[in-house]
């Protein structure tokens, strides 16, 4: 049974979409030069304008930066938001309310201990971040470099964490649907991050981002980048990460893809 606060939303959700969806010149022209959503079904991309109105009307978009917002860039956003839950319920982003953008990366002051105690302090360009029940933060020019089909997506990474943080820390293990077992996903994940980690250390020039080896947060939130935008090569690499993120985020993105497409593989050898 759902509770009362979520027929609630349910009920603002219908009324919402009576009043209309994203209209479709700015859906259209926010989209237009990215290959991402150019292989979704008719069903897909009408169930994608939806996800995106609610997202649009829900969350709030603060400038920063002297960044200024538009409805294209809101759409924009919004719709690269959506993807990873296309197939599950807009309920997945609850418990945060706030996307900050930025023109560009944005500075972070940075702080840690090392190993013998001495505090060290500096700064970090950023181009996103996700905080636990709190704002994503985005820089709108790495939002335009992404869906692209190149492996490379700033918003499904922050959107991936903050999957993730939905039992917590943004750790790698985000809640699994029923059916879904928590020893296989340990299990799966661990060895192709421990794997990936070796490569990296190796210097191997790995076609998927270095960044990934950085902790097992990240690695979840750089392979969920890497199974929209270039899902072959995620499912060549590392097949059974592959079978586990198409359970969790309900979708198959290899089989849209036509096989005539390059990979980015190729891409890189040309």
């Amino acid at each position: 049974m759902l509770s009362p606060l979520r027929l609630l939303r349910r009920r603002r959700r219908r009324k919402l979409l009576q009043r209309g969806l994203i209209p479709e010149s700015t859906w259209l022209s926010s989209l237009a030069d990215l290959p991402i959503f150019k292989y979704l079904s008719t069903g897909e991309r009408e169930r994608l304008r939806q996800l995106s109105t609610f997202f649009v009307h829900e969350k709030i978009f603060e400038p920063a930066g002297g960044m200024r917002l538009d409805d294209r860039v809101r759409t924009r956003i919004a719709a690269l938001a959506c993807l990873p839950i296309l197939n599950l319920d807009f309920d997945w982003y609850e418990g945060w309310r706030t996307v900050v953008v930025y023109p560009g990366g944005f500075i972070r002051p940075r702080s840690a201990f090392d190993d013998i105690g001495v505090m060290h302090e500096w700064e970090d360009l950023v181009t996103g971040e996700s905080w636990e029940r709190g704002p994503v933060i985005l820089s709108w020019a790495d939002v335009r470099g992404s869906g692209h089909c190149e492996g490379y997506n700033v918003v499904i990474h922050e959107m991936a964490h903050k999957l993730d943080m939905l039992n917590g820390t943004a750790d790698g293990f985000p809640i699994l649907h029923r059916g879904m077992d928590r020893q296989v996903w340990t299990d799966v994940f661990t060895a192709a991050f421990t794997d990936f980690n070796a490569r990296v250390d190796q210097a191997e020039d790995t076609l998927i981002d270095p960044y990934a080896a950085e902790g097992p947060g990240e690695f979840f939130a750089v392979l969920s980048e890497y199974f929209f935008e270039v899902p072959g090569l995620v499912r060549k690499e590392y097949p059974a990460v592959y079978d586990l993120l198409a359970q969790f985020y309900g979708q198959d993105p290899a089989v849209r893809f036509p096989s005539s497409l390059p990979t980015l593989e190729q891409k890189c050898q040309t």
